[in-house]
């Protein structure tokens, strides 16, 4: 159950990451992350801007040859544990060796590259789609068109438009 989608222009890896700081004020224990866009959309980069607005430990970099990284809190907020599903095909059952279940009533999960894989982890999600826009110039080759829909109960009563601001 969609409850709302929220779409905006992102014109640098700067602005990507303060995105994921804004995201990353509405998030608590329990909320998952899907990213998805092609490779170098940014999807790492606004995880690391997640990284950045919990208050967590450590250089938020891309998981993919790890699959799964935890980056405790460094206060008393959810630890982000960021995996990147890329490399597994076999959607969930692959998914249940990283014990991510486990981990997401305490933690703030984010999968790049799970759509299609992990949504049976839980009902209520953060579905966040970047997309490069069309266009050659070289000014243009940072810009991103990103829409952050929120799925399930838990994302009914959150004001998701506050985030293009």
């Amino acid at each position: 159950m969609d409850v709302g989608t929220t779409r905006m222009t992102v014109t640098s890896p700067e602005q990507m990451r303060d995105l994921g700081r804004r995201l990353a004020e509405l998030l608590r224990p329990g909320d998952l992350v899907l990213l998805t866009g092609e490779l170098g959309a940014g999807k790492t980069t606004l995880t690391r801007g997640l990284g950045e607005g919990l208050g967590v430990r450590g250089a938020v970099t891309s998981p993919t040859f790890v699959i799964a990284r935890v980056h405790p809190s460094l206060s008393d907020g959810p630890p982000l544990v960021h995996v990147d599903a890329y490399r597994l095909g076999g959607g969930l059952d692959e998914m249940e060796d990283l014990d991510l279940d486990v981990s997401l009533p305490d933690s703030v999960i984010a999968v790049e590259w799970g759509e299609g894989k992990v949504e049976e982890l839980s009902e209520d999600r953060l579905h966040v789609v970047i997309e490069r826009t069309a266009g050659t110039d070289a000014a243009e080759s940072d810009v991103r068109g990103v829409a952050v829909t929120g799925v399930g109960p838990r994302w009914a009563h959150e004001d998701l438009a506050a985030l293009a601001g």
